[in-house]
C-alpha cells in the first residue's frame, strides 16, 4: 500500500472508466434516466479527499457552486464538509458531474457512488437526460477532479472550468431540447402525460402513449395545418383573408422592383414599410420610411431575405406579439425601443455596447431574454434616416434610435384589451392555427384597435414562447401549460393500458398470453417479449425483442390501444424501463440462481433491488396520490405477484397500486392472510388462485370459479399453472370481462409448450430457453 500521495513511479493518479452505460427509463437507481459508470479508482482507494493536500481549496476555489450541494449533512455545504473531512474520488466524481451539468443548463440532481465486490472499484451514477451530455460531463469531471488532485505534479495552470462548461453548454444547446419545448414537455410531464423525444437532436417530442398520443415540434403541433403555415408564410395572401373577414390589417402590396417599391410608397402613402412576403424573425424589414433612397436602399435588402417584397402602409405606434392557443389569448409582450445618448466622445458603436449590450439580459443564450444589439443592416439604415453613421461622435445629451421594435420581451398580457384579444383570436383562427403568434402594431394595448388606427402585420406559425416564458420585465406566463392543456383536454393524460412481465422464467409465456386475451377484448395490442414483436396476431419482427428499443417502438406506434413488454432480468438492469409508470406490473417468479454471479450481482438484496423496478412503477391507487383531481384520473394499478416467492411477497409492500397474488396453493398463509386481512380500494383484497383443478378468482371470501384446466388444450405442468394464473390476474386487473378470460384461455391453452420434468426448475419457453433474461 501507498504511504504517500506522490509514491508510484511518476507521482500521478488516476481514474479510469471500465464501462459506461445509459440507462435510458426507470432503474434500480432512480425512476428517470441515468449514466451508469463502473470506475477504477487504482492506488486512490488509499487516498481519501483529506490526504491529498490542497486538493479542497483548488474544487471549491474551481467550483465555488459546489457549496449547493447538500449530501450527506442534508444542509448547505454538506458535500464540501465531507470533502474536507475525507472522501473518496467517485463521490467526488458523481458530485462534479452533476454541478457541470447544472451549470450548462442540463437539469437532474440524482447521483450515486457505490462500492463493488472489487476493491478500488465503484459504480457511479448520475442523471442524464441525454447520454451524450452526462458522457461528456463525467470525463471532464474526472480531469478536472484529477488536475485537482495531481495539480503540484503536473505543474499545471488551474483548470479551465470556463471552456469546459461552454463546451458542455454548446453540446446542450445542439442536442437537448429548446426552451420552447422544454417548457410544454415540463408542463405535460407535471400532468404525468409521458413524453417521449422522437429524435436524437432537434425538438419533436410525443406527448402520451400509442393511440391516445400527440406531437409537438417547437410551438406546433398535429393540430397544426400544414396549409395554414403555409398561408402564414405568405404575408400579402394572410393580409387579403384577414382584411376579406373585417380584421384591421395595413393596406399595402407587392413589388417587384427597387423602383416599384417607391411608386407603391407614393401610392399608399409616406412614411411606408419595407419588408419580405415570406420572411421570419423580423429580418429584412424596415420600418416608417419617407426618402425614395431609403426605401429603394431597404428593397434590395427585403428581397435577400424572401421571394418577394411587400410595401404596406406604416402603423404608429409599439409592436407587440399575442400568443393564441386554441383561440385564447395566453399571453402577450411589447417591443422594446433601444437608443443611446451621446457624450461627445464615444461612438455609436461604442455607445451601443457601453450602453445597451452591457445590460447582463442581454445575450445569445436562452438564459437572456434580451438580444445582444448588433450593427446589421437595418440598424445601420435607422441610424443614417437620423444623419449618422456607426463611427459618428453623437454630441452630449443628444439621443439616438438604434431599433424601434426590437425583443418583444416585456410583458403586457394583463393590459391588452378583450376586443383587441378578440381581433387576434379571429386572425388565427382565419389562417388556421392553432398555435399563432400575432404581431399588431398599436399606441396603447388597453385600447381598441379602432380608435388608434391599430393593425395586425404578421400572423406566425411556430411562435418563439421565450418571450413569454423568460420575459425581461413582467410575469412570466404559463404558454407550456396552456398548450399541453389545448392538446389534452378534461385532464386527460394521453395513456394507454401498459402491461410490464419480469421473473426468472415464464414471462414470455405470460405476455404472450395477456396479449391475446387483450386482443379478445377488443383492443390494438402491441408485444415486445422473447418471441418478437407483435402488433395483434401480426409478427412484424422474429428476433428477441424484450428490450428497451422494441417497447420504445411499440410506445410510440399511434395505432396501439395497449401495451405488452416483456421485461428480463438483464434488461431491467442495463436498459430500464420504456415506460415511466404501468398499469400492470407482473412478476412470474425469482429464482436467485439464475442470477447470481452476472453483471456484478452477488447478492440476494442485489436481485431484490432489480425486480422491484417493476413493482416501482405501478401506477399509484387514489389513496396515494395527494392531488384529488390527479387521483379521480388516474386508473388504479395493480401488481400481480407469484405469492410462493418470498422475496415478491416482500416486494408486494413497496407496491403503490393494487396487489394481486396467484398461487397454485389456495390455503398458503400469504394467500389466507391477503384474503382475509386486507384494506384497499376494494372490499377484500384480489388472489388468483387453484383449487380442485379449477382457476378461481378470488375477492375476500368471496370466489368465482373461472375454468377448469381439465378444458385447456396443451400439455401442462406447475409452471405453465403459474403463467395461466399470473395472465389471469393481470387480465382481472385490466377488468376483462371472466367469459372473455375463459374464452382466451380455451383458444390458447398452454400454448402448445414444451416443458422439462416438474423437479427441474427452469421451464422451456416459446423461444428455446429465457436463459434469465
Amino acid at each position: 500500500m501507498s504511504d504517500s500521495f506522490t509514491s508510484n513511479d511518476n507521482g500521478i493518479k488516476d481514474i479510469k472508466f471500465l464501462e459506461i452505460k445509459h440507462l435510458n427509463g426507470p432503474n434500480i437507481w432512480t425512476y428517470y434516466p441515468v449514466l451508469e459508470a463502473i470506475v477504477d479508482i487504482g492506488e486512490l482507494e488509499d487516498f481519501p479527499s483529506d490526504k491529498i493536500p490542497g486538493f479542497y481549496d483548488r474544487l471549491l476555489q474551481w467550483l465555488p457552486t459546489l457549496i449547493e450541494h447538500r449530501c450527506s449533512y442534508e444542509e448547505r455545504g454538506g458535500f464540501l464538509r465531507r470533502v474536507k473531512e475525507g472522501t473518496w474520488p467517485c463521490h467526488i466524481l458523481e458530485h462534479v458531474t452533476l454541478e457541470l451539468q447544472n451549470l450548462a443548463g442540463m437539469r437532474g440532481g440524482f447521483g450515486r457512488a457505490r462500492e463493488t465486490a472489487v476493491r478500488g472499484v465503484y459504480k457511479v451514477i448520475v442523471s442524464a437526460w441525454h447520454a451524450e451530455v452526462t458522457k461528456s460531463a463525467l470525463y471532464a469531471a474526472r480531469e478536472l477532479a484529477l488536475a485537482a488532485m495531481n495539480f503540484q505534479q503536473l505543474h499545471t495552470a488551474a483548470f479551465d472550468v470556463e471552456s469546459t462548461i461552454e463546451h458542455l453548454r454548446d453540446l446542450v444547446d445542439s442536442l437537448w431540447l429548446g426552451p420552447s419545448t422544454a417548457c410544454i414537455v415540463d408542463a405535460a410531464v407535471a400532468r404525468n402525460i409521458p413524453a417521449t423525444r422522437l429524435t436524437a437532436k432537434g425538438n419533436l417530442v410525443q406527448l402520451g402513449y400509442g393511440v391516445h398520443c400527440r406531437h409537438i415540434w417547437t410551438a406546433e403541433t398535429d393540430f397544426t395545418p400544414a396549409i395554414a403555415e403555409g398561408i402564414s408564410r405568405d404575408k400579402d395572401l394572410t393580409k387579403t383573408l384577414l382584411q376579406s373577414c373585417g380584421v384591421p390589417v395595413p393596406a399595402g402590396r407587392i413589388v417587384e422592383s427597387a423602383e416599384a417599391a417607391w411608386e407603391a410608397a407614393k401610392d399608399i402613402g409616406l412614411p411606408v414599410v419595407i419588408k419580405p412576403c415570406d420572411g421570419n424573425h423580423g429580418r429584412g424589414v424596415f420600418i416608417e420610411l419617407f426618402q425614395q433612397s431609403e426605401i429603394e436602399s431597404a428593397y434590395q435588402i427585403a428581397l435577400k431575405e424572401g421571394s418577394g417584397v411587400l410595401v404596406e402602409r406604416y402603423v404608429a405606434g409599439t409592436e407587440h406579439r399575442l400568443l393564441i392557443i386554441g383561440g385564447k389569448l395566453i399571453a402577450a409582450t411589447k417591443g422594446d425601443s433601444v437608443s443611446v445618448t451621446g457624450n461627445g466622445v464615444a461612438t455609436i458603436a461604442e455607445l451601443i455596447e457601453s450602453q445597451i449590450n452591457s445590460d447582463s439580459r442581454r445575450g445569445s443564450t436562452e438564459d437572456h431574454p434580451l438580444n445582444p444589439i448588433r450593427l446589421d443592416s437595418a440598424a445601420q439604415m435607422e441610424i443614417a434616416h437620423q444623419g449618422y453613421q456607426s463611427d459618428s461622435i453623437v454630441p452630449a445629451g443628444v439621443k439616438v434610435l438604434i431599433q424601434r421594435n426590437g425583443n418583444h420581451a416585456f410583458d403586457v398580457t394583463d393590459q391588452v384589451h378583450p376586443s383587441t384579444a378578440a381581433a387576434a383570436s379571429l386572425a388565427a383562427r382565419i389562417i388556421g392555427l392553432d398555435i399563432a403568434g400575432i404581431d399588431l402594431v398599436t399606441g396603447d394595448i388597453s385600447r381598441p384597435l379602432n380608435e388608434q388606427g391599430g393593425a395586425i402585420v404578421e400572423v406566425n406559425a411556430g411562435p418563439s414562447l421565450l418571450m413569454h416564458i423568460k420575459p425581461a420585465v413582467g410575469m412570466p406566463r404559463p404558454v407550456g401549460k396552456a398548450i399541453v392543456d389545448h392538446l389534452f383536454p378534461d385532464q386527460e393524460n394521453g395513456r394507454i393500458p401498459v402491461i410490464g412481465v419480469s421473473g426468472s422464467y415464464g414471462k414470455t409465456s405470460v405476455a404472450l398470453l395477456i396479449a391475446r386475451l387483450l386482443i379478445l377484448s377488443g383492443k390494438q395490442t402491441g408485444l415486445a417479449c422473447s418471441d418478437g414483436l407483435y402488433l395483434n396476431y401480426r409478427q412484424i419482427d422474429k428476433h428477441n425483442c424484450a428490450n428497451w428499443a422494441a417497447a420504445n417502438r411499440t410506445l410510440i406506434n399511434p395505432t396501439v390501444e395497449a401495451a405488452v413488454f416483456e421485461n428480463g432480468f438483464d434488461a431491467l438492469l442495463n436498459e430500464g424501463l420504456a415506460y415511466d409508470s404501468c398499469h400492470v406490473g407482473v412478476i412470474t417468479n425469482v429464482h436467485p440462481i439464475n442470477h447470481l454471479g452476472r453483471h456484478g450481482i452477488e447478492t440476494h438484496k442485489q436481485i431484490f433491488t432489480v425486480f422491484r423496478t417493476q413493482v416501482d412503477v405501478v401506477t399509484p391507487t387514489a389513496a396515494a396520490i395527494d392531488d384529488v383531481d390527479k387521483a379521480v384520473k388516474l386508473p388504479i394499478g395493480a401488481a400481480v405477484l407469484n405469492a410462493q416467492d418470498e422475496m415478491l411477497v416482500e416486494i408486494s409492500t413497496l407496491c403503490h397500486g393494487e396487489v394481486i397474488f396467484f398461487s397454485i396453493e389456495p390455503e398458503l398463509p400469504v394467500i389466507v392472510q391477503h384474503r382475509t386481512h386486507g384494506t384497499g380500494p376494494r372490499l377484500g383484497k384480489r388472489a388468483v388462485i387453484m383449487r380442485n383443478d379449477v382457476i378461481i378468482l378470488a375477492t375476500g371470501a368471496n370466489e368465482l370459479p373461472l375454468i377448469s384446466i381439465g378444458t385447456i388444450t396443451g400439455a401442462y405442468n406447475a409452471q405453465a399453472l403459474e403463467n395461466i394464473l399470473a395472465a389471469v390476474g393481470a387480465a382481472w386487473a385490466l377488468e376483462i370481462e371472466p367469459d372473455l378470460m375463459r374464452a382466451g384461455i380455451n383458444a390458447f391453452g398452454f400454448l402448445q409448450e414444451k416443458y422439462v420434468t416438474e423437479n427441474q426448475s427452469v421451464a422451456i419457453d416459446l423461444q428455446t430457453q429465457e436463459n434469465g433474461s
